[in-house]
């Protein structure tokens, strides 16, 4: 392990998020859903917002930092950081820079946050629409490859291709996140169970995607408090503590025009061996993961670049039962993730991590001390975290 590290040394003292709507549905605009979600999370966290001085956040958010801490009466703005990146791919890293700019002085309060309102600034996952394209697009769009669905399905199609996998290793994920989402009042699909068959029998989205493969489209906002470690004994909830974070990707992953070497990927394999390095966990001592399903594909494809299982193993690693708290061997999803909880490009999916180890989650598991978040399979950078109990300390 590097003797730089984050481990240990901040902790998540409140989270927050307002009730998610169906895309367009929300009544309030974006920046007061993101003030909503940071007010929940200073209640959760019993502090005032006035002692926020530092915020992140991630995919271009258009709530301004300096706008936030004036709104919320923040004393002074210490730290404000964006990653780059589209989708959800900066989740764990926002959550990773807050905790290094509290580690290294630069602020001692600092609130990730992600807000969206699409029926304000529009539907965030839909193709160009535009009279004319240039740079990348150029290359896809007057072939009909347009949408992040039909981008994302090219890479999942040639994994599955050189890996054997069946279609039934997809719906294990979605049937998982929707059977989570019936213990859980905030999720959007909450009284709206799926099965097998509703799942086989839905329309294509493209292949390898049913509908149910594919994330839901939200709006509302979500939040987390990060403090310095020494004082996280100080807050209401059971302190849970940032073991690891690591974002990036591997060589040239980013390469234009679909030209990476690597792709059939989702941009993890450079990435796992540092998260796992600073954390001192491994795969095996995970026991609850949250895993961003922009689609199903790149739970499938993330898993495997995080040593959950072989790529040959997938048809039998990959069964609901599996991943069904609170018995299963690795409980996923446990909100409903992105695919029936709400899609806030995954920083949901970062709160139920921290819930699962205060021992509030909907669907809670027993004796969580090491929950992982996986955030934005293939794009480009991705990033991942690894949150503790202090057992693991």
């Amino acid at each position: 392990m590097s003797s730089r590290s984050l481990r240990g040394k901040v902790a998540v003292v409140g989270i927050g998020e307002t009730e998610y709507y169906k895309r367009g549905g929300a009544e309030d605009p974006e920046f007061k859903l993101a003030l909503r979600a940071i007010k929940a999370a200073c209640d959760d966290a019993g502090i005032s917002p006035k002692q926020i001085d530092g915020f992140a956040s991630f995919s271009n958010d258009r709530s301004d930092p300096s706008r936030l801490a004036a709104a919320l009466g923040c004393k002074e703005l210490r730290f404000s950081n964006m990653q780059w990146g589209g989708g959800g791919g900066g989740g764990s890293a926002a959550v990773g820079s807050a905790a290094a700019a509290i580690a290294g002085g630069l602020s001692d309060c600092v609130v990730v946050f992600r807000a969206l309102a699409q029926g304000q600034f529009g539907r965030f996952g839909q193709g160009p629409r535009r009279n004319t394209i240039s740079g990348d697009a150029a290359h896809s769009v007057p072939y009909g490859l347009m949408s992040p669905a039909q981008m994302f399905a090219m890479k999942v199609v040639r994994f599955m291709h050189d890996h054997n996998v069946g279609q039934e290793a997809l719906r294990s994920i979605s049937l998982a996140a929707y059977h989570h989402a019936q213990n859980n009042p905030r999720a959007v699909m909450y009284g709206r169970p799926l099965d097998e068959v509703t799942y086989d029998e839905s329309r294509w989205i493209v292949e390898p995607f049913h509908l149910f493969d594919c994330c839901l489209e939200n709006d509302g906002a979500a939040a987390m408090i990060l403090m310095p470690a020494e004082q996280a004994k100080d807050f209401p909830h059971k302190p849970v503590y940032l073991l690891g974070a690591a974002g990036g990707s591997h060589y040239r992953a980013g390469a234009p025009v679909h030209n990476t070497p690597d792709y059939g990927s989702s941009s993890f394999p450079t990435l796992v061996p540092h998260l796992y390095d600073m954390a001192g966990v491994s795969a095996p001592d995970v026991d609850v993961l949250q895993s961003y399903e922009n689609f199903t594909g790149g739970v499938l494809m993330s898993m495997v670049e995080h040593g959950f299982c072989e790529p040959e193993a997938c048809n039998e690693f990959f069964v609901p039962e599996r991943f069904k708290a609170p018995g299963g061997d690795l409980p996923l999803n446990t909100s409903g993730g992105n695919l029936a909880e709400c899609y806030m490009h995954g920083l949901g999916l970062v709160l139920e991590s921290v819930r699962q180890i205060r021992g509030d989650s909907t669907n809670q598991v027993a004796g969580v001390d090491v929950a992982m978040t996986t955030s934005g399979p293939m794009v480009t950078p991705v990033s991942s975290s690894i949150f503790g109990s202090e057992a693991t300390l």
